[in-house]
This record gives C-alpha cells, sequence and structure tokens, in this order.
C-alpha cells in the first residue's frame, strides 16, 4: 500500500469519531449501536483501499442478506397470525372496554387485514424508517430494541470472549492427552455444560449465592445506587452483574466448542503430514500449536457464524431468569402478549446478527486459510 493510502486510511480515524460523536449526541442514538454502525461503514470505506477484492466479496454477501431477512420477517408474520387473537384480545376480557373500542384500535394499528398486506405495509413502512409501535409497552419498536440490544451484545461478546478463550486451549489439551486423566476431566466438563439447561443452571447459581451471604448480585444489570458510583465502579458493578448470566450461558457454549475443538485436533493430529513433521525431528509444541492448529481452527470459524444467533436464543431464558433487561427477555414478553410488530422487530435484528456473525466468519476463514479465494 502506497504511502498515500497509509494517510487516507490513518485519517479516516478522525471521521470516525465525528460520525459516532454525531449519532451518538445529535441523532439520539445509543453509543454502542452507533459504534457498531460507524465502525461498519467506515471499514467497508477502508477496504477499497486496502483489499477491493474483499470490499467487494462483503458487499455480495451484504447483498444476500436482505432476501433472507425479508423471508424471515415472512414466516415470522405468517406464524404469530397462527396464534389465536392479539393483543387487543385481552383487552375485550375488561368490562370497561367496548368491543368496538378494540376494533377501532385493531384497524388503527392495522391488524384487521390479512398477514400478507400487513407484511408488505410492514416493509413499506420500513423503508421509510418506521419499525412500528408497540402498544404493549407504548413506545417506538426500534428506540425498544436499541436500548435492550445493547444490552444483550454486552452479554453476548463477554460469553464469546469467554467461550472461545477456554475452549481452544481446552479442546487442545483433551486431544493431545487423549483418554488420560486431563481428557477425562475436560470431557465430564464437556458432557456437565452440554447436558444441564441454562434456566436451571441459572436458577441453582442464584439460590447458591442467596444462601451463603449474597455475595453476588442476583439479578438487574446494575445496583440501585449506581448513581453515585465512580466511572471503575459502575464498570466493577456491571460486571459483578453479569457474572452469572454469562457464566450460565459461556458454560453451554464452551462445552460444544471444547467437544468440536478436540475432535478436530484428533483428526489433524493423525494426518500424515503431522507424522512426517513429527518424523522429521520437529518439537511436538510446534507440531500442535502451528501446524495442526492452522488447519483444526477452521472449522471453528465456520462455527463462530453461528454463534451469534445461538447466544441469543440462549439468553432469552437467562435474562427472564436473572431480570437482565436485555432483547431476550423483551422477546419472550412480547411472544407471550402477541405483541406483533415487537416480535418482527426483534426478529429482524436476531437475524441480523447471525447473517452478520456469518459474514465475519466468511471474513476471518478468508484471512486465516490461504486457500480460500474471494472471487
Amino acid at each position: 500500500m502506497t504511502d498515500k493510502k497509509k494517510m487516507m486510511v490513518r485519517g479516516s480515524y478522525v471521521l470516525d469519531v465525528l460520525l459516532w460523536a454525531l449519532l451518538t449526541f445529535s441523532a439520539g442514538w445509543g453509543w454502542f449501536l452507533a459504534l457498531i454502525v460507524v465502525e461498519s461503514v467506515m471499514w467497508l470505506v477502508r477496504l477499497a483501499w486496502l483489499s477491493p477484492m474483499m470490499l467487494k466479496f462483503i458487499l455480495r454477501r451484504l447483498l444476500h442478506m436482505l432476501p433472507i431477512i425479508i423471508a424471515v420477517v415472512a414466516i415470522g408474520f405468517g406464524l404469530i397470525q397462527l396464534a389465536p387473537g392479539d393483543i387487543f384480545s385481552q383487552m375485550l376480557l375488561n368490562p370497561d372496554i367496548r368491543p368496538e373500542d378494540v376494533e377501532t384500535m385493531r384497524k388503527a394499528f392495522g391488524l384487521d387485514q390479512p398477514w400478507y398486506v400487513q407484511f408488505f405495509k410492514y416493509l413499506w413502512n420500513v423503508l421509510h424508517g418506521d419499525f412500528g409501535f408497540s402498544q404493549n409497552f407504548k413506545a417506538p419498536v426500534f428506540v425498544l430494541v436499541n436500548q435492550r440490544a445493547a444490552n444483550t451484545l454486552i452479554l453476548s461478546f463477554a460469553t464469546i470472549l469467554i467461550a472461545w478463550g477456554f475452549s481452544i486451549p481446552a479442546g487442545i489439551y483433551a486431544a493431545t492427552r487423549q483418554y488420560k486423566v486431563g481428557d477425562q476431566v475436560v470431557s465430564v466438563f464437556a458432557f456437565f455444560g452440554l447436558s444441564i439447561p441454562n434456566y436451571f443452571l441459572a436458577f441453582l447459581l442464584i439460590f447458591m449465592v442467596s444462601s451463603t451471604g449474597n455475595w453476588l448480585p442476583v439479578g438487574g444489570m446494575y445496583s440501585v445506587h449506581i448513581s453515585s458510583m465512580s466511572w471503575f465502579g459502575r464498570s466493577w458493578d456491571l460486571i459483578k452483574h453479569m457474572f452469572i448470566p454469562v457464566f450460565v450461558i459461556a458454560t453451554s457454549a464452551t462445552a460444544g466448542l471444547t467437544r468440536i475443538m478436540r475432535a478436530n485436533m484428533l483428526e489433524i493430529l493423525g494426518q500424515q503430514y503431522i507424522t512426517t513433521a513429527r518424523a522429521k525431528g520437529i518439537k511436538e509444541s510446534k507440531v500442535v500449536w502451528k501446524h495442526a492448529l492452522r488447519n483444526a481452527i477452521n472449522p471453528m470459524i465456520t462455527i463462530f457464524g453461528f454463534q451469534f444467533g445461538a447466544i441469543l436464543g440462549g439468553a432469552a431464558l437467562t435474562e427472564q431468569v436473572t431480570a437482565w433487561p436485555g432483547l431476550g427477555k423483551l422477546i419472550l414478553r412480547a411472544i407471550l402478549t402477541q405483541d406483533l410488530y415487537l416480535v418482527v422487530g426483534s426478529l429482524i435484528y436476531g437475524v441480523g446478527l447471525l447473517v452478520i456473525g456469518n459474514l465475519i466468519a466468511d471474513i476471518l476463514l478468508a484471512i486465516v486459510d490461504p486457500r480460500v479465494r474471494i472471487g
């Protein structure tokens, strides 16, 4: 890359800060959402200088995302219509509300029309920046999802860091000590994490903490006196509240990834080129960490794309049990109350997260494995 392009890339970071400040303080976006949007757009701009081929690949995948999201939203609209009643049905149980008034509200929200008519009207409104209005929370859907999404993403990123940071070395450790004590210990932990339900483990941890002196917060995201804390105090308070939900979600994620990493390493360690490397006298640590790991990590990167969606699904019940104000808890309440537009808005976020996760996995795979060519 030329010196001129390097200067342009470095100068673009100043624009990052300006755009983030504009979206956060002027447009009223959440700081986390504004950071993700700004960095995503700016890195697409930088790729025009750094790697035009990678930019074409990403743009092509982004175009493929649109029909997937549209199809999922259409299915979501159809499935929620299969349930009897709607969000206004409970009002009919109140004798003080006339059925005529309920029907008027249905017409105002367009819920008296067939699902496919509602679907195309919703798409048209989304193109104009309107994601619907939540009758349950009396607020715009975009605002609600934006507020809760940041809280769920905090859990998701913390879970991914812990799960991947532990599962890869644990899988390598177990594979290099096949059928020995270390392998058996890792296998027991993995089977425990795979077998125990998240919500049950959350209840168990809450009971243990409550019965041993409440040395950790058992619910919520912040303490009631958070406003009087310093920045460090607020950060530490958040970490303490995150401990139980992150531990619960990360346990199942780590267990599955550890088993997959162990199986990948065992397969690679049995390959002919590994035997040749050992015969040449190369140190065992170099054989494992340089030659074997490079090929064993590829399937893990592919799985990485599905982790976002899996963590979002696993976080729903955990957030409900631990009273974490995240998107999973919001989706559960929206489904139970048949809040159509809130369900669909949350669905768009979840599908988008899953597709973006797969896009990130494809990019990482192209970087790690030189055999992958982006055409």
